[in-house]
């Protein structure tokens, strides 16, 4: 009987040693066996997008792998991304959204808007009564408004800083420029507006001393003075030189640079179109072209009286010519800064310019000794100054001999300057106005 149990209890062990070891077999080596064929159903069934999301979240729980300085890793980021959050708030601390708007009472303003800020206006059409466009620059705000319909008195004041664009160039000119000046001057009074800045194109010959009751430094309100031609009372403070920039007046358009513009063969050596005085240097220049023949590989038009107007097939004529001359001539008029040296810059033609003084009051400043046109030569201008129409057959020599790639590459060279100097002047523009405002809201 004992014999019997002991056989028994043999073979029950015996039995579950056998069924352990069959489990053992199933797990571990049947699931194996058994994969490839599940995987091949779950293809046929379309099983195969849920498949992919299992095994990534499996490849990624499998990669986490346990880290015993988990918990002050996690401590260390958290600290330093506090500290960071407040080094960042306390260097955007005190910075609000700094709002300047643009008055556009004279023609220039549409140099500084158009063509130095990139902006646009709205709408389209240059003879509309109001147009008005929004830009950033920075942390400022500008806003930009002309045409007939802004008058003194007949539209909404809103913002506290504003820069007023005139034109004193002549006296019927000033005398309007004077009237716009006085209607601030009651809003500055009234409190109604805080800050003033002005952007004058001045007289030619530098005669501008009717605004000087308005300047601040005077007792005045105009905190900043931004002029037009080398005035000798340009000191970079709180009176800054600016750029005549294109006849905006005549309709002079953005221009933006094409393949053509850049690598086409010119067909024309130089231009000049425009008015000839009697006995000016402009008449010593087309007897000088003439003795040589250069005319002949110039674009030449002359006439005898200036036009304030053109028409649509003279714009055309004068901006083929600029496109189609390697070399703009740029003589004096009543001032040595002239339109045609912008604009020849927008077709990458480069500027021949007459560098010499005309008469009146502008010259030398405390700020700058190489007038005329100190504001282009500080800022490098690559173009050809000469002192004298007669250096200029040695000159036009000269290009004969340049080949094609050197020309292209002049013209890069003219183009990428003429964008940073639009560029540069919105910089220092922006910032002279936020350091005077501010500067003068502390005080």
């Amino acid at each position: 009987m004992r014999l019997t149990r002991k056989r028994l209890c043999s073979f029950l062990i015996a039995l579950y040693c056998l069924f352990s070891l069959y489990a053992a077999f199933h797990v571990f080596l049947g699931r194996r066996r058994r994969a490839p064929a599940a995987s091949t159903r779950g293809l046929r069934k379309g099983a195969a997008p849920a498949r992919e999301r299992r095994g990534r979240e499996q490849s990624t729980l499998g990669s986490e792998e346990w880290n015993p300085w988990e918990g002050d890793e996690k401590n260390e980021q958290q600290h330093r991304f506090k500290t960071s959050l407040q080094i960042l708030n306390k260097s955007t601390k005190g910075k609000t959204d700094f709002h300047v708007q643009i008055w556009g009472k004279a023609a220039i303003g549409l140099y500084l808007w158009e063509h130095i800020f990139e902006g646009s206006l709205d709408p389209t059409d240059v003879t509309a009564q109001w147009r008005e466009g929004n830009s950033v620059v920075g942390r400022t705000h500008y806003s930009f408004i002309t045409g007939p319909a802004v008058v003194p008195g007949y539209f909404p004041i809103d913002v506290n800083n504003v820069v007023l664009v005139l034109n004193g160039r002549e006296k019927a000119k000033i005398f309007y420029a004077t009237q716009w000046l006085l209607y601030v001057q009651n809003l500055v009074q009234t409190q109604k507006l805080h800050h003033l800045a002005v952007v004058l194109l001045g007289n030619e010959h530098c005669n501008n001393e009717w605004i000087n009751q308005f300047l601040k430094r005077n007792g005045g309100f105009v905190e900043v003075l931004f002029i037009i031609y080398d005035s000798p009372w340009i000191n970079d403070v709180d009176i800054f030189q600016w750029p005549l920039g294109v006849a905006t007046y005549r309709n002079f358009p953005v221009v933006e640079a094409s393949w053509s513009m850049l690598h086409n063969e010119r067909p024309y050596l130089c231009n000049f179109l425009g008015t000839v005085y009697e006995n000016s240097s402009r008449q010593a220049l087309m007897n000088i072209l003439k003795q040589d023949g250069n005319d002949k590989l110039c674009w030449v038009s002359v006439r005898e009286q200036w036009q304030p107007q053109e028409t649509n097939e003279s714009l055309k004529n004068y901006q083929d010519a600029l496109l189609q001359s390697d070399l703009t001539l740029c003589p004096v008029g009543v001032n040595t800064e002239c339109y045609r040296i912008y604009e020849a810059c927008s077709y990458g033609s480069v500027p021949v310019v007459e560098d010499i003084m005309t008469a009146g009051n502008c010259g030398n400043t405390s700020v700058y000794r190489n007038a005329p046109l100190q504001l282009l030569k500080s800022m490098d201008a690559p173009f050809i100054f000469i002192k004298n129409w007669n250096e200029l057959p040695a000159v036009l020599e000269k290009e004969k001999t340049l080949i094609l790639q050197e020309k292209i590459q002049r013209r890069k060279m003219l183009l990428h300057w003429y964008q940073h100097f639009k560029t540069e002047l919105k910089m220092r523009f922006t910032n002279i106005l936020e350091s005077s405002f501010l500067m003068n809201n502390k005080g």
